[in-house]
């Protein structure tokens, strides 16, 4: 069986009400990816302290497309045990937020090592910005405050670092070159927003979109040490060769 991860800076697209949004096309492709005709996709949004405005949204963009939809909540305590929430997923989705604070709650209640095994039993795992950063070693986050940090306790399924958000908000790039050149996060894979990237067993493969982007637009990167010296290298949208 072959594992499958969905880093994004996206997922959505507005929907056809205020407040409303909808799967864009690389999360429609995922869910086309499971190969059941209507996917169960359980949605975590730890990151946000379960924000109920935020599920309701979601609940509605999943059950337009045809899911369906649960959702695991850990506040003000597990809504289910989290293995029994996530085994029986053909999608999990992971919500933005704080990184920071869903690793601990999630390495609290045991939702890391579910989510290990849904991973190893081909569950496909995705998710934005903190839901994009928790499968990697690490990356940049603002989970302490207005000033970006490094967090470097991430899941570690992916070998990489993970750098989001990567051409709108203007510390991200410098951090991320930062930390790469000094050894705190090894050779990083980074998205703009409405990018994602899919990787399998851990090697990136593809880069995907919400919506066509033109040749010179959004994208992701590679950001490594060569020779002790940073180099950035632009992934288009398309299938990956061997990197490094």
């Amino acid at each position: 069986m072959t594992r499958r991860i969905l880093a994004t800076s996206g997922g959505f697209v507005p929907g056809p009400t205020q407040q409303s949004v909808r799967p864009g096309v690389m999360l429609l492709d995922a869910l086309g990816r499971t190969g059941a005709s209507r996917p169960r996709v359980t949605f975590v949004l730890t990151a946000s302290g379960d924000d109920r405005s935020y599920a309701a949204i979601l609940f509605d963009a999943f059950n337009s497309v045809g899911c369906d939809v649960s959702e695991l909540r850990l506040f003000p305590q597990p809504s289910a045990p989290p293995s029994a929430a996530l085994s029986g997923a053909d999608l999990v989705w992971v919500g933005g937020g704080s990184v920071a604070n869903l690793l601990a709650l999630w390495r609290l209640h045991g939702v890391d090592d579910a989510l290990r095994d849904a991973y190893d039993s081909a569950t496909i795992l995705a998710g934005v910005s903190a839901g994009s950063i928790c499968w990697h070693v690490g990356g940049t986050t603002d989970s302490f405050g207005p000033d970006l940090r490094p967090v470097t306790n991430g899941l570690g399924l992916l070998a990489f670092g993970n750098g989001v958000h990567y051409d709108s908000e203007a510390q991200r790039r410098p951090l991320l070159h930062e930390l790469v050149a000094a050894g705190t996060l090894p050779t990083s894979i980074a998205t703009d927003d409405h990018v994602g990237v899919w990787y399998e067993d851990g090697v990136p493969t593809e880069v995907v979109s919400d919506m066509p982007l033109p040749a010179d637009g959004a994208s992701a990167y590679l950001v490594e040490s060569v020779g002790g010296v940073v180099r950035e290298t632009r992934l288009g949208l398309g299938r990956l060769g061997s990197l490094g």
